[in-house]
């Protein structure tokens, strides 16, 4: 094992379990979203082109609802990490929301999508969405009414792996935090990093379903086990 000394280039995989603490529902657990909404039918290609009225509402009140949460320590953490590493640093999140953003970090991928984005099937621009979709906005820049959640559906290719694979093959440690290890291609960027002799450590609240490639995992809340090794990796 590496010392932290020895670290410059860091990873960071992100999902559910990092906002589930800032009122965020995730989609695994009991009582999350896929036991509201079948993935069926609001998560694919296929359902928006069978119901877009239905899929436009799901991610509607979805987008309403980050309206009133927050950054949570975790967040705020990884964004104080971002400002104060000066190596390599990017952090890949497999979430929609943007509280990553407001907890101030700016070296981001959201390899699924983001929210507050809309996708125009007519002329393929991405175009800052806050708004509902479900009353048909124009797209702000070719202006037809075929806009689309900006939000990777099952069946989908995440955006910029290529980016994040390079980013990982010049990674010194690799860490996942609040991840189910569940949804491919993301769970298996740790398989990936064990192949490149890359530090890996985990986060969770729980051992996740790839606990087992982890040289290491801390098991507990994110808004204290983030903050902790935050502290830890700039104290070193």
């Amino acid at each position: 094992m590496r010392e932290m000394s020895d670290i410059r280039n860091i990873v960071i995989l992100t999902g559910a379990g990092i906002s589930a603490e800032s009122g965020i529902d995730t989609f695994r657990e009991k009582g999350g979203l896929w036991e509201k909404y079948p993935i069926e039918d609001v998560a694919t290609p296929e359902a928006f082109e069978r119901n877009p009225d239905l899929v436009h509402h799901f991610y509607d009140q979805r987008r309403k609802a980050l309206l009133s949460v927050k950054p949570n320590k975790a967040h705020q953490s990884l964004g104080c990490l971002d400002r104060a590493w000066d190596g390599n640093l990017l952090i890949v999140t497999q979430n929609v929301d943007d509280l990553h953003e407001r907890g101030g970090a700016r070296r981001i991928i959201h390899m699924h999508g983001e929210l507050k984005k809309a996708l125009c099937l007519s002329c393929g621009m991405r175009s800052l969405m806050e708004g509902a979709l479900a009353h048909r906005p124009p797209c702000p820049v070719c202006k037809a009414s075929t806009l689309r959640p900006d939000v990777v559906w099952f069946g989908e290719v995440p955006y910029k792996m290529d980016k994040i694979y390079q980013a990982l093959a010049r990674a010194d440690l690799f860490v996942s935090i609040g991840t189910s290890g569940a949804v491919y291609p993301a769970a298996g960027l740790v398989q990936e990093a064990r192949t490149l002799g890359i530090q890996t450590l985990e986060l969770n609240l729980q051992k996740s379903d790839g606990s087992h490639w982890f040289d290491s995992s801390r098991l507990g809340r994110a808004t204290d086990l983030v903050p902790d090794w935050v502290s830890e990796v700039l104290r070193d």
